[in-house]
């Protein structure tokens, strides 16, 4: 991908770059270790998101 990006490809690539978060801690303490990832997480090179 090139540096130059439209700003609506920007907006969903940020978006997807905040939601590819672990799952927090205290979630992981609370459910008793029942969630440890979750299932939108998305790999850099693999996939760009919702292109």
């Amino acid at each position: 991908m090139t540096t130059t990006k439209a700003p609506a490809m920007k907006r969903r690539l940020n978006k997807d770059t905040k939601q590819n978060r672990r799952v927090p801690a205290w979630v992981m303490i609370r459910t008793n270790r029942q969630f440890l990832r979750h299932p939108k997480r998305r790999s850099w090179r693999m996939s760009k998101g919702n292109e």
